[in-house]
This record gives C-alpha cells, structure tokens and sequence, in this order.
C-alpha cells in the first residue's frame, strides 16, 4: 500500500500507527475509508484481529480494500 501526501506526492513514510512526509516534514494519520462509498469505517479490534465495517450499507471490508487517506494531525 503506498499512500502519497496529499500536499507534494511524496510517497509517505510508515511510522508505528501513522504516517510522515519527509519531504514536507509533515505528520498524518491514515483513516480508513470504504472502497465503495469513499466514507470513513468504523475500526473493529478483537482478539488481535482488526476488521473494517461500513456503517453505510457496505458490510464489513476486506483489508486489502480498505482505502487509506492521509488526514493531517
């Protein structure tokens, strides 16, 4: 998964929960967002496992169609 930032294209970097821009010396948080509505899901954790669920009528998501989206912190 490469997630660019949103102000120079830059491919961001992973950190431990978010992500950086180094060129731009910027923080982002990655929010998960529905493939199909383009919405933000609702994060379920439980027993190590994360799941995705779309409040708007699209289920639970698989996590290689969950759409990250780099938000400024």
């Amino acid at each position: 998964m490469e997630v660019k930032c949103p102000v120079c294209e830059t491919p961001l970097q992973q950190t431990d929960s978010d992500a950086r821009c180094e060129t731009c010396q910027q923080d982002y948080r990655l929010e998960p967002r529905c493939p199909d509505c383009h919405k933000p899901l609702e994060v379920l954790k439980a027993c190590g496992a994360v799941d995705y669920f779309c409040q708007n009528g699209h289920g639970l998501i698989s996590k290689k169609r969950v759409e990250f989206v780099p938000v400024a912190n």
